[in-house]
């Protein structure tokens, strides 16, 4: 991507690609990608499915993104309008106006499971992702700086530069297992090494500009920042080869979840996803800055760059950098949810399956609200229909269409229907919506693929060779515990 494009506050948004949210749609669909994400839920059907579930290498995906405030058309104008310009004419000087911005990404290269015990009810499984996460908190003032002094009647200006910013990148390499303990419980559990790619965090608590417009052709200003900035270590300049898995930055997560049916048939589950670490190599740098610098050329048609390359210099203040090992978390999230079916019309030909989810992040007040609605036909198609609401008072409403046998699985959806389509309309030039400032601007899609092959799982009544599965770990802790049948079923 073009770095003009990608400049938007200070020029100082480092990633290539951000964009794990939550999938709120595939939950309880029984999919290859529900079971890694919520390690209670079961991917196989007994007597139905074949033993081993695998993607083929298609990436399963999920990408978010959304920016609030008034810089949405500023950024809309720059990406998506006929002259690439910044539009700053609605930006608030000095109101103390900022912007929200978030994305993330979430993809499975390789997702690859196995019904491993009859008897047990157990599924192994082993999985490749890569996951990145990024927000940032911009004001209006920062993005108005991008078209040089137009937006700024005075020459003296303090504090309105304060944004803060977080992006981390990193592959993720899991193992799963999941189990049945009996016919009303079943755990699981996801445990991950994780290989850190990238870390950028910078967090500004002081800034001043003092604009110089002795020559009206070549504004100039000198911008003072005062904060903290943190940065992973890379070798050499960044080619290809450092986003490859490497070692250099290695890190831990675990995910675990319980579910249980009550006897009125209702599943509550519960999980914790990816609560984790990266431990980002000891030759990382955090720059303890309180530095100034002269920008000149405030406006011109190459001041991105410029800007973007002046404010780094800034931030990287070598004569208060400290070079050690840096230690993050990972964006953990607490989830509950609860699902009942109800079969619809004469001949069972439809079921419909509502799910209440509350989702919380552990480490940031994000909290998220959904209903998630799957009407299936005749157990192949699945039209879902999901709304949701959050602590940034957005509402949304998704959609979903799954074709889905015992052995084949393919979806496509998106949980911002209509903010994703104008993001796709302003992207096609509608100047409606490149125009457009509403509670947000951004987008939201996934796409997921998987098969399964091999002899099919029988019943142990059934089969046409005698099954040596047995227990699980689980289900023998649980029978030693109180005392309960070894035999269990399938």
């Amino acid at each position: 991507m073009n770095k003009n494009k990608l400049l938007i506050v200070f020029g100082i948004l480092f990633f290539s690609l951000s964009a794990s949210a939550q999938q709120f749609s595939q939950y309880n669909t029984g999919t290859l990608y529900d079971s890694f994400e919520n390690p209670s839920q079961r991917s196989f059907i007994p007597d139905s499915s074949r033993q081993y579930a695998f993607n083929f290498l298609i990436p399963n995906f999920n990408v978010n993104t959304y920016l609030t405030g008034n810089a949405q058309r500023t950024f809309k104008s720059k990406l998506f309008g006929s002259n690439s310009q910044y539009y700053t004419d609605n930006l608030q000087i000095g109101q103390g106006k900022y912007n929200h911005f978030n994305a993330n990404i979430n993809a499975y290269a390789i997702m690859f499971k196995l019904f491993s015990s009859f008897n047990g009810d157990v599924e192994i499984g082993f999985s490749a992702q890569t996951k990145a996460e990024a927000r940032g908190l911009f004001s209006d003032e920062s993005f108005a700086l991008l078209n040089g002094t137009r937006n700024f009647p005075n020459d003296n200006y303090t504090n309105i530069f304060n944004d803060n910013y977080r992006y981390q990148a990193y592959h993720q390499i899991s193992f799963s297992y999941r189990e049945r303990v009996n016919k009303k419980i079943a755990v699981g559990f996801k445990i991950s090494a994780l290989l850190g790619i990238e870390y950028q965090e910078f967090n500004i608590n002081h800034s001043q500009v003092t604009f110089d417009r002795t020559n009206p052709n070549n504004p100039s200003a000198l911008l003072g920042l005062t904060g903290r900035y943190y940065a992973n270590y890379i070798p050499g300049q960044r080619d290809t080869r450092d986003y490859l898995p490497n070692l250099r930055n290695p890190g831990a997560a675990i995910s675990f979840g319980l579910s249980y049916i009550t006897d009125d048939r209702v599943t509550i589950q519960g999980n914790i996803k990816d609560l984790g670490f990266i431990h980002w190599s000891n030759r990382s740098a955090t720059y303890d800055f309180n530095n100034s610098g002269v920008i000149n050329n405030l406006g011109s048609q190459h001041f991105a760059d410029t800007l973007y390359n002046r404010v780094r210099t800034i931030m990287q203040d070598n004569n208060n950098k400290t070079v050690k090992p840096l230690t993050t978390a990972t964006n953990g999230l607490a989830e509950l949810s609860a699902t009942k079916s109800y079969w619809i019309g004469y001949g069972n030909t439809w079921k419909y399956s509502p799910t209440l989810i509350a989702s919380k992040a552990l480490f940031y007040p994000d909290f998220k609200g959904a209903l998630v609605n799957h009407f299936n036909y005749r157990g192949l198609f699945t039209a879902t229909l999901t709304t949701s609401y959050d602590d940034m008072h957005f509402f949304n409403i998704g959609t979903q269409l799954m074709i889905k046998s015992p052995n084949t699985e393919f979806y496509i959806g998106t949980e911002r229907l209509t903010n994703t389509s104008k993001l796709a309309a302003a992207a096609l030039h509608n100047n409606s919506q490149i125009n457009q400032v509403g509670n947000y601007s951004g987008g939201d899609f996934y796409l997921g693929f998987t098969l399964k092959f091999g002899r099919v799982i029988e019943h142990p009544m059934n089969a046409s060779i005698i099954p040596m599965g047995e227990k699980g770990f689980f289900g023998r802790l649980f029978g030693r515990l109180f005392k309960t049948s070894t035999n269990k079923g399938v």
